[in-house]
């Protein structure tokens, strides 16, 4: 059984708050410090979802089984992303599904009790993945993101519709900033999921917790 997941899957409480990381952030001297930081200031309301795709298997493994260690600590998540075999190995809580990744359903049978999240950009993705076993959607991109330049936003609408035609929370990602809590509430989101407003701001600790701030003023959890 998966550390803190309950046998049955979909009384998973999905956080509220997640916060993905990529290469260069990986890469800072401070990660697993700040990383842990953050993981502790969101607790059980917060996942730390661990991308990074260029890095060697074994720093990947090595990164998981570390963050993984916080989640006893601190109550937050440490989400592996693509990489379902180095999560049940490390001990997450959840794996993150992307076009790279296994299938929902595949991973579902390797992993038949562990949260599962997939990344998705249409409702018939979104439908897909519900039906293989996905636990939550992450969905985007909402707003204008420097990690698709050149490519348009697909707005609120666009998550709003997903979230009437789906069954499972619906994280918000892609240009996602504080200010946005109130609108992505407003239309059903459940969450917020953040890269550079987080990892980007000069402490890194307290943007995090201004996110969870805003998320509980735009709304009741």
């Amino acid at each position: 059984m998966i550390p803190g997941i309950d046998v049955d899957r979909r009384m998973v409480t999905v956080p509220v708050i997640h916060v993905v990381t990529n290469d260069e952030v990986v890469a800072r001297e401070d990660f697993i410090d700040v990383a842990c930081a953050v993981m502790r200031v969101l607790g059980t309301r917060g996942a730390l979802h661990l991308r990074a795709g260029r890095i060697s298997g074994a720093r990947f493994q090595s990164l998981a089984e570390g963050l993984a260690a916080a989640q006893a600590l601190t109550g937050g998540w440490l989400v592996v992303n693509d990489r379902v075999d180095i999560a049940l190995v490390a001990g997450a809580r959840g794996a993150q599904l992307t076009s790279r990744s296994l299938s929902a359903g595949d991973a579902r049978r390797i992993a038949p009790r562990m949260a599962l999240g997939a990344s998705v950009h249409d409702l018939d993705e979104g439908r897909s993945a519900i039906a293989a076993g996905a636990d939550w959607l992450v969905a985007g991109h909402v707003f204008t993101t420097r990690t698709h330049p050149g490519q348009p936003s697909r707005g609120v609408p666009w998550v709003q519709s997903l979230v009437q035609a789906t069954t499972v929370p619906v994280i918000a990602i892609g240009g996602v900033r504080v200010e946005h809590a109130s609108a992505l509430r407003r239309v059903g989101v459940h969450g917020m999921a953040v890269i550079r407003g987080i990892w980007d701001a000069t402490n890194a600790e307290r943007a995090a917790s201004d996110y969870l701030s805003s998320y509980d003023d735009a709304g009741v959890a």
